[in-house]
């Protein structure tokens, strides 16, 4: 059972609704705008209670050329009120929650405008890999099954959903292109960060941990003085039990539980490596030596007990690589697909016949990138190439070329050079040194590329 994940607040549930929550690779931290703060007592006023009972549709806010109206405002609102309650906070239709909501749809509308002035656009192919995630949740084997079940509910809902899902992914390629434009990280900045003791989680060596929470039996800030003592006393407990070498953990947690109310949640989580580790917890895990038991840690929701069961140590981080060449001839608005298919077929007939692969790269290639070089792309690793040219190169001998085959690029032929294993430790480490300062940075450049985008905007609010 995973249990540390941080429970998402209403308000977090009121901006992600609004567009905007700010992806950062591994982790997403939700943003809440000073701006939206500071006009929400302005506007609050402003606004009355909207409900679809008393609600006479009509434009609700001015935002530069564009209008939000009261019943956007109030399936806004509806949509708010439903998240928060799957999340277990459900909130009021208050004349707060409406000043929130309302600000978070103007800055939904300036941030959709500069998307759209930007040339700022969603990738289909990851709408439609986003639409099958939602159709398998719901128990359906398509996209074509989701939009059946959606129109029969109500016509026009896939269109809708479709619709929405290409505005938040706009948004957030233009919060992701603006924030990395605000935020600069030098190697000086990885080089101190990576003498830190925070890096310390950039290790590559996997940690098995067995970990245990004794959740409380009420909120913590509502426990009484025996209540914590209860839990503190089940926590010992069970951490003397755990200190005992090849423990049973299962048995050690029934032992443990004896009359507390609330059941233990946890056990043996298997291996991780420092840097998957929550980071509240990460920095505790690595102090540890194996067969020992951490202190009881207290949480908001409990109390934990973490025993370091094994751990696998590791200085390198091996990656394949192949050493390869290509030939690519392009298919775009000059050259029809059917041409670019009798070219390559031409060139690989050549090759067939005894031709040398780099002559004909770099005589023929449309690639400028390489070839100039023969079409040598140099060592390529896993995940370097977009699918079927990385299947293919796995598919070659060394020493030999492929037959050709098409990508988005257009139609190509791979020769592979040569294969090799290859360290890659401080890439990736440096890798993920630039990636943790960028968490640690990019809440406040987006911030403040909000606020700049507010002050910037026409925003009239309507009684």
């Amino acid at each position: 059972m995973r249990f540390f994940s941080l429970r998402q607040t209403s308000r977090a549930v009121l901006l992600s609704m609004a567009g905007l929550t700010l992806t950062l690779s591994a982790n997403a931290a939700t943003v809440e705008p000073e701006a939206a703060q500071a006009s929400a007592s302005a506007t609050q006023n402003s606004v009355n209670r909207l409900t679809p009972a008393n609600s006479t549709d009509g434009i609700i806010a001015l935002v530069n050329e564009s209008a939000i109206l009261k019943s956007e405002l109030v399936n806004a609102i509806e949509q708010t009120q439903a998240r928060a309650k799957a999340a277990g906070e459900p909130v009021a239709n208050s004349a707060q929650l409406q000043s929130e909501v309302l600000n978070a749809l103007i800055l939904r509308e300036l941030q959709l405008t500069m998307a759209k002035r930007s040339g700022v656009s969603a990738d289909e192919a990851e709408i439609n890999q986003r639409l099958a995630q939602i159709a398998q949740a719901e128990g359906l084997n398509s996209i074509s099954a989701l939009q059946q079940r959606l129109d029969a509910a109500q016509p026009g809902s896939y269109a809708n959903l479709r619709a929405q899902l290409i505005e938040e992914a706009s948004i957030q390629a233009l919060q992701q292109r603006q924030i990395t434009r605000r935020v600069r990280i030098s190697e000086q900045d990885i080089d101190a960060f990576l003498a830190s003791p925070e890096a310390k989680r950039l290790n590559q060596s996997e940690y098995q941990t067995i970990h245990v929470r004794v959740p409380y039996i009420d909120d913590y800030s509502r426990l009484s003085t025996a209540q914590r003592e209860e839990a503190l006393k089940v926590a010992q407990t069970l951490r003397t039990r755990l200190l005992e070498p090849n423990v049973n953990v299962a048995e050690a947690v029934a032992a443990s539980q004896g009359s507390y109310p609330i059941p233990l949640q946890g056990g043996d989580m298997g291996f991780h490596k420092a840097a998957s580790l929550p980071t509240e917890l990460s920095s505790k895990i690595t102090k540890l030596d194996v067969g020992t038991v951490s202190e009881p840690l207290l949480t908001p929701e409990g109390i934990d007990i973490i025993k370091l069961a094994d751990k696998k140590a590791s200085n390198t981080m091996l990656v394949p690589q192949w050493h390869t060449r290509h030939i690519l001839v392009k298919v775009d608005d000059l050259q029809t697909d059917a041409l670019a298919e009798q070219k390559i077929n031409d060139l690989y007939e050549q090759l067939r016949g005894g031709a040398d692969f780099a002559s004909l790269a770099s005589t023929y290639s449309d690639d400028p990138g390489s070839a100039g070089r023969g079409g040598d792309l140099d060592w390529v690793s896993e995940e370097d190439m977009v699918g079927p040219f990385e299947a293919t190169m796995k598919n070659t001998a060394v020493g030999d070329y492929s037959a050709p085959f098409k990508t988005q690029f257009g139609w190509h032929i791979l020769k592979v050079e040569g294969q090799r294993e290859q360290d890659i430790s401080e890439q990736y480490r440096r890798n993920m040194a630039r990636q943790a300062l960028y968490q640690r940075l990019a809440p406040q450049a987006q911030e403040d590329w909000l606020q700049e985008l507010r002050a910037g905007a026409y925003i009239q609010i309507l009684g």
